[in-house]
């Protein structure tokens, strides 16, 4: 692999307890709650933590800064909607935050419906919302790079912009990293010349070697002028210490899932997109897929990360993960419930058996 890989785990930011079979319990988003979360990902191997966005939820930003104050190498991938921020004041934000952070920020752009209205957005169609992501992220990183930025484009206006503090160069890294999802044809183009890292759902490992191809076809077609398109992949894992408890694990929370009608888990289905469409579909193809990659929670209200789960012990997960890699996924966003011990548990047995 040209490139090393880097794993994330997931915050949820939510205001209600029990999130994905989260251990509902008191005080589960308060600081001191979400800050042992990002302490305990520095202290078992992880590189840092998505954290979700979304009207309703908390302010992802604040969470995440609020989060870097109280750690030294925690790196938030920081959500956030191109309807909810304006192109300056979010890169003078980011910036500010990456200044002081010492370059610990990530960035991964939501482009999905959400009640926008609620914050003063409108909806748009597909074709205007994703052609205001795709100025918003060209902006944003010219003026990050750039000093006395003018701009007139169809979404966004500037004058003489100059962003400060500056954002340092780190090595190879000159910015904040854009991480990018959607399955669509629009999305698709939008990832292919504005993203750093497109990020999949759980697919098969032939729809995602599929996609890879065209992403890397598209990046040709379009001239993108960027460095090449990196890819991520966000899913859920299962481990346990045997593949048979694994299963039987898995097996008893879709169960529960079932009954409670996916109470908690459908975070992603206000509006099903393109890829949640994809995923939801898998199960049609059997409960099973490749050889680990568990289908039946998008029968019972899984969505995004939660609809399709690898299942076994760490070296079977572990082999499934590495399958992935060799098709030239190098960012993983891993997750499962309860939260805080599966940080532990996967920091400590999954992670050693994907490096090196």
């Amino acid at each position: 692999m040209s490139n090393p890989s880097e794993f994330l785990w997931y915050i949820p930011n939510d205001v209600r307890p029990g999130h994905r079979g989260d251990s509902a319990v008191e005080n589960h988003n308060s600081l001191d709650t979400l800050t042992s979360h990002a302490k305990a990902l520095e202290g078992h191997g992880w590189k840092g933590a998505l954290i979700g966005t979304g009207w309703g939820r908390p302010d992802t930003f604040t969470v995440a800064a609020s989060l870097a104050a109280r750690t030294t190498t925690f790196e938030p991938l920081i959500a956030i909607r191109p309807g909810y921020w304006r192109p300056a004041n979010f890169a003078s934000a980011a910036a500010t935050l990456d200044h002081l952070s010492s370059g610990r920020v990530r960035i991964n752009i939501v482009s999905g419906k959400d009640n926008l209205g609620a914050y003063g957005d409108s909806e748009g169609d597909q074709a205007h919302r994703y052609s205001r992501t795709r100025e918003f992220m060209r902006l944003v990183r010219r003026l990050w790079t750039e000093e006395n930025v003018t701009f007139a484009g169809d979404h966004f206006r500037l004058a003489d912009s100059t962003v400060v503090p500056r954002i340092e160069a780190r090595g190879s890294r000159r910015h904040p990293k854009f991480y990018f999802g959607g399955a669509s044809e629009a999305a698709e183009r939008v990832a292919a010349s504005e993203a750093d890292v497109q990020l999949f759902w759980g697919e098969p490992l032939e729809g995602v070697r599929e996609r890879i191809d065209r992403l890397k076809a598209l990046s040709r077609q379009l001239d993108r002028d960027l460095p090449p398109l990196e890819f991520g992949l966000r899913i859920t894992t299962l481990v346990r210490d045997t593949t048979d408890e694994a299963w039987a694990d898995a097996e008893a929370k879709v169960a529960e899932m079932a009954k409670s009608k996916g109470d908690g888990w459908h975070d992603h289905q206000r509006a099903l997109a393109v890829g949640q469409q994809r995923l939801l579909a898998l199960h049609e193809r059997g409960d099973v897929l490749d050889d680990n990659l568990y289908t039946a929670p998008g029968k019972f209200g899984g969505g995004g990360a939660g609809t399709t789960w690898l299942v076994g012990s760490a070296e079977d997960v572990a082999r499934s993960l590495r399958k992935y890699q060799d098709l030239g996924i190098t960012h993983f966003v891993l997750s499962d419930t309860p939260y805080l011990s599966e940080i532990k548990r996967q920091g400590d047995r999954l992670l050693p058996l994907l490096r090196g």
